[in-house]
This record gives C-alpha cells, structure tokens and sequence, in this order.
C-alpha cells in the first residue's frame, strides 16, 4: 500500500523517570517508538508499505532519498535492518512501490521504474538475497499495488491499459480478468481473501471497488461490488483511499469525501449485500490526507488520516471503531505526529498484540500501540512520577492471571488505569470492553460481580460473614447488607478477615499497598484531572469509562454507556459512597445502598508508592520532617543542583524559597505536593511531601 507508518511517543520526563527500579521497563503512556528508534530511514522518505508476518516481524519499505532508490527494512523485535543488507535495492527513482509477503516467508517488492526506464519491476527475497523476477509490464505505470493468494501467488493492480490485474505464475505473468475495468488505477490498492476473491480499489469518478476469482482467466469480467461506487470522493496525490479486509471477508474502505461533503474522513463497510455507512459520517474534525486503513482479523476497524485544517499543520491521528456505540473516537492521542505526516501505513501485529503505524515525518517514523491499551510483558513496573505515565501490574482475578495498565494520576497516585473485570483501557467513554464487573458495597471476587451473574435472595445473616459459598447478585427489598452501620469497612485483606461489620477490599488482592479508593481520594483525583461529565472522565489519564450501574432491587443494568459510578471504601447514611459521574456532574460524595452493582477502580497511594519512592543508586537522600508544617529539612550525599515543588493538579509552583539544604514551604495551602530534587551528579529523587 501507499502509505506510511507513524507513531508519537509520549515524552516521559527524564528526571523523574530515574525513580523506577533500576533495570525496570517504563512503558510509554500510548505510542512507542518501533525498535526504540525515532526515526528509522536515514533521510527523507515517502510512499511508504508495512506489513507484518505471522511471527510479529515488521517489513517497512519506502522511496529513500539519502539513495534515491527503494528501499526494504524488517524489525524483528528488537532492531531494524535493512533487507538484503543494504539500502536502496531498486536501479533507479522508486516513489511508487509496494510491499507484500507470502505464506513460505517470502517478500515480493514492486516499483515503478524510473526515468528513462518505464514499467513495473519486481523483486523476490528469499531469505538470503533479492532476486529480480521478470517485470509486470514495460508501459509506463505509476500507481499499483500487489497482494499474496492463500496459495501464494502474487498478484499486482496497476493502470497500464487502464486497469489490470495480473498474476506471476510459473515464472511468467497471466492477465486476471478484463483489462480497463477500472478506468485507470490512481491511489491503487488491493486485498485477497480466504474465499479466493480479488478485491480491487482505486479513485475514478468516485471510490471503487470490484471483484475477481483467484483464478479468473482474461475473459472472466470484473465486477463492481455492490453493483455501484463506494461513494463519491476527493481525489490527488494526497486525497487518497484505501481497502482492507478481515478474517469474515467483510470489507472496509476508508476515502477522503468529495468536496460538497468537506473532503473529510469517511468509512464504508460491504454487509454483502450493498456498501453501508460505518458509525457517523465524515467524522473527523476537519480535511483530511494521506488515509489508510486495516482491521483485527476479528472485524475490529482503525484509520488513520493526516489533517490540514485548523493549524493542524498534516499532523496524523489514528481512529478506532466504537463497536458498542457506534461511531469513531481517536486512539492514543488527538495527534500522533508533532509535524506533517505524510503517507501513513497502518498494520496489525496479532502476534504482539499491536496496532503499528508508519508515516513520514521528513524521515519514516514506525510507532505502536497495544491494541487493549496494556502492555505486554508486564514486569509489575510502577509508572514513573509524572502525571500519566504507566506502568503495569500482574494478579489473580477470577481464578485466572491477568495483566491491568497502570497510571499516574495528577493527583500524584497511583491508579488502575482499568476497572477491575476489564479486557482493556478504554477506548471511549462507552467502550463495552472496558466496562469491567459491578461490585456490591462490601463484596469481593466470588463471582457476584459478573454483569450477567446470577441473582437471589439475601442472606443470613445478610452480612460478609453470611456469604459463604455464595456467588450470586442479591436483590430483594432489603437488598444486600440488611442493617449497616457508619462504621461498617470495606478494608479486609481478604474473604477469611471478614465479617458483620467489615467486607474483604476486592483490590488488595492485586498486591501489596493495592486497596479501594477513599472518597476523599476520588475528591482529589475528580479536582485534579477536572473531571465534570463522562466526556471528561474519559479523557482523564484514569480512562474512566461510563459504565452504568446494576439495579439492588431487580439486578437490570443501567445506563451503560451514559453515566459512571464507582464506588469507594467509605459508608453513607443511604448504604455506601461512590464517585458518580452523570453528564453535566462528577460527585464522589454521592451515596447508594450497598446493593447496588458499581464498578471497582483501584488505587496505590502514600507508602504504598513502593518503587517511585526508593531511591536504588548510591546515593542517600532523605527530606524530614514528613509530615511538615512548612520548614523541610534536606539530607543528601551530593550537592544539590534544582528544587522544584509540584502540587497534585501537576503545576510547577514557582517562588519556592530553597537555601542551607531547607525548603520553606509556609507559603503553601496544606496539601500534598510532590518535591523533585536533582542532585549535582546528574541524579534525580522525588517524594510526596504532606504539609500540615
């Protein structure tokens, strides 16, 4: 395909980073860098082509301009290299290329030829070196693209003779159907599926799409898809298309809408029968350029599109699919790139489970993604100390080891950056993957808490000591919890501790210093992060989704989707506290009986900080008192070279007074704030300070 890969990473701060245990991974807060590198070809770059093998194994090609030829690099995990060894394997100019890979490990690079040369010409990397096989054609031929059959046969889609479709078979080329089917082949692309059907795609008095047998011979006619164009369309070098398909051989075409309908992004889907809208149309904020698409073998959508309006400057941003509620919401970030991003390639790594983007940023830049929004290979790595960087934690939850992302608050905490019973980060405020299990006030992981668990009466007692072998939702008019009382907990380590007064607290199952929020804590964080509706609580570095609420009396779910509710360790006069979140409020005083279902987000705080607050170097730094009431001693090894205080909505304060190893804090609201030292040798300690 015609694009190329692009991912941002997320900064994360270099001084504060230095809090984690040495050796320890700090993940990035979305993109990462591909092979840790920004930057993978050596200058300038266009038209690029991403495709990933079976194994997770990247192959990028591109038109490098540091040669200006060709040129094919793979990633294996853990560095790139350049295919065959070096850069630039074509003879000349490639700026229209394409790249695809066989079932045997084989790698098929097309390209036009350049000047004075004309045609298509193909090369065949075999594990060991490039082989040039005999061209597509000698007529002059711009666009094109190329795909692999099931059986593996290489097929190519260019615009010689108006449009043909061609296939390598015993060392030669066999013409696939009618030529001039497609008036032409600008912005070419194609995909082959399962079913043994060729799918064609290109602009031409609209977005088209036809269809072919693997084994179609010259006469066998192409057919348009649905019997009509996809859609009208904007169409140039820089308003382009693009086709994928899954593992159901549904397809999905992405486009650049015509001018009467803002030259925005579009995505239309084949039901089988007719081309239908997929969520709202023309959905992205502004113009749109440089438009790629894929899709999970699962039926699951991402575009990605550069766009030009609005002082966007060509920044990139990719969009996922809301299956639940219908319509597209950006993935990882509003931007990805920092500048203009051009020829984006966006592609699935199923093994790794990633989404991986290429585009060109003056170099071609790879970043990705984990597709739930957890990373994999967690090493229970706290996230560093700035607000929104994560991290992950590896536990036990209903019987099965699961691995949550993790992040750091504005509130300076630590929190699950996922409900508990969650497969994923939220990818939208209604992201039914991301809802996770509703608890009742008081209960732990015995089952109860599953959206579509089973209901019964109360207990008896009605009570944690009563709940023995009891795994069901109780409802009735007295509901869960029958008498209760201000003192009541929901702070036992676990099921064995509990009893009439004081329930087992589900997250310190998770590990140590892990525990329930406190509604003051979810006070600080709603202040901190300026959550006021779902929207809000969505785009907060929490990820809340609006998860809805599960009825004490009848066990129904409600407002899924619309509204969020999740509780807290502390009892109201009505049963128990929980943050709500409706759509014009967030209050975390709110109150319901302890029947109702909520949802559980965890919290690590003070003490509990664990790796962000041990120092693991040489060096011995320590602040007393803590708490203070305004005067903070300093105890360090090294000459000190900074001070910096920071409070918990992530400000830096200025006119901090710090001299003789003090910090005079007396000028401050009491609170928390978190004091970043950076020593003389280039070391960097922070901590959380309470001021009294």
């Amino acid at each position: 395909m015609f694009q190329n890969l692009h991912f941002a990473i997320r900064k994360i701060g270099a001084g504060l980073a230095l809090l984690t245990i040495a050796g320890s991974y700090l993940y990035a807060q979305q993109w990462e860098d591909v092979g840790g590198v920004p930057g993978v070809s050596a200058a300038g770059s266009s038209y690029n082509n991403l495709v990933v093998d079976q194994s997770g194994n990247y192959y990028l090609s591109y038109y490098d301009t540091s040669v200006s030829k060709g040129s094919v690099q793979k990633f294996n995990g853990n560095s790139w290299s350049y295919v065959g060894g070096t850069a630039g394997i074509t003879e000349g100019t490639a700026t229209f290329n394409s790249l695809s890979l066989d079932g045997s490990g084989n790698i098929f690079y097309t390209n036009q030829v350049g000047y004075p040369g004309s045609g298509i010409a193909v090369r065949q990397f075999n594990g060991t070196s490039w082989t040039q096989l005999p061209k597509v054609t000698e007529s002059s031929a711009n666009y094109h693209a190329s795909a692999v059959s099931p059986s593996n046969v290489l097929f190519t889609f260019a615009g010689h003779n108006s449009g043909t479709v061609q296939r390598f078979v015993n060392g030669v080329w066999e013409q696939v159907g009618n030529t001039g089917f497609s008036n032409g082949a600008s912005f070419a692309e194609m995909v082959i599926g399962s079913n043994q059907k060729v799918y064609t795609c290109n602009v031409a008095g609209g977005v088209r799409v036809y269809e072919n047998s693997t084994s179609a011979t010259a006469t066998d006619a192409w057919m348009l898809v649905g019997g009509s164009i996809v859609d009208a369309a904007a169409s140039s070098e820089q308003y382009t298309s693009d086709i994928a398909i899954d593992g159901n051989n549904n397809l999905y075409v992405a486009y650049v809408s015509s001018s009467a309908n803002g030259q925005k992004l579009n995505v239309k889907k084949f039901d089988g029968n007719a081309w239908v809208q997929l969520g709202q149309a023309n959905f992205s904020d502004g113009k749109v350029q440089h438009v790629a698409i894929t899709v999970t073998p699962s039926g699951q959508p991402f575009v990605a599109a550069s766009r030009f309006e609005n002082n966007d400057l060509l920044r990139n941003t990719v969009y996922k699919f809301d299956t639940y509620a219908q319509n597209w919401t950006t993935f990882g970030g509003d931007f990805i790139s920092s500048g203009e991003a051009k020829f984006n390639d966006l592609a699935v790594d199923r093994a790794n489970n990633y989404l991986v983007l290429a585009y060109s940023e003056d170099v071609t830049k790879v970043k990705r993604i984990p597709l739930n929004g957890t990373p994999p290979g967690c090493s229970n790595t706290d996230p560093g100390a700035n607000a929104g960087d994560t991290g992950c934690v590896t536990f036990t939850y209903q019987g099965q080891q699961v691995t949550y992302s993790t992040v750091r608050g504005r509130d300076g905490n630590i929190w699950m950056q996922q409900n508990l019973g969650s497969s994923q980060v939220a990818s939208a405020m209604g992201d039914e993957a991301s809802y996770g299990d509703l608890f009742q006030w008081g209960r732990w992981d015995d089952g109860h808490q599953l959206r579509n668990s089973a209901t019964a009466a109360p207990t008896s007692p009605n009570s944690p000591d009563g709940l023995a072998g009891v795994n069901a939702f109780i409802i009735g008019s007295t509901s869960w919890w029958g008498v209760f009382a201000a003192t009541d907990k929901w702070t036992a380590s676990n099921p064995a501790n509990v009893s009439n007064t004081t329930g087992a607290d589900p997250c310190k199952a998770v590990g140590p210093g892990w525990k329930m929020p406190s509604q003051a804590e979810w006070g600080g964080i709603v202040g901190a992060e300026n959550i006021a509706n779902p929207g809000t609580a969505y785009d907060s570095y929490l990820k809340l989704p609006a998860s809805g609420y599960r009825s004490s009396s009848s066990g129904a779910l409600t407002f899924a989707g619309q509204r969020g509710y999740f509780w807290s360790s502390d009892t109201s006069n009505s049963g128990g506290k929980y943050l709500y979140v409706g759509s014009t409020i967030a209050n975390p005083s709110s109150g319901a009986m302890r029947g109702q279902g909520s949802a559980v987000r965890c919290i690590k705080t003070g003490s509990a900080l664990g790796t962000s607050d041990i120092i693991r170097n040489t060096e011995t730094v320590g602040l007393y008192p803590n708490p203070t009431n305004g005067i903070l001693n300093i105890k360090a090894d090294s000459l000190i070279e900074s001070v910096n205080v920071i409070n918990m909505v992530g400000q830096r304060l200025n006119n901090i007074q710090f001299s003789n190893n003090q910090i005079n804090l007396n000028g401050l609201p009491n609170g928390i704030y978190i004091v970043e030292l950076k020593l003389k040798n280039g070391q960097v300690f922070s901590k959380k300070v309470i001021k009294n």
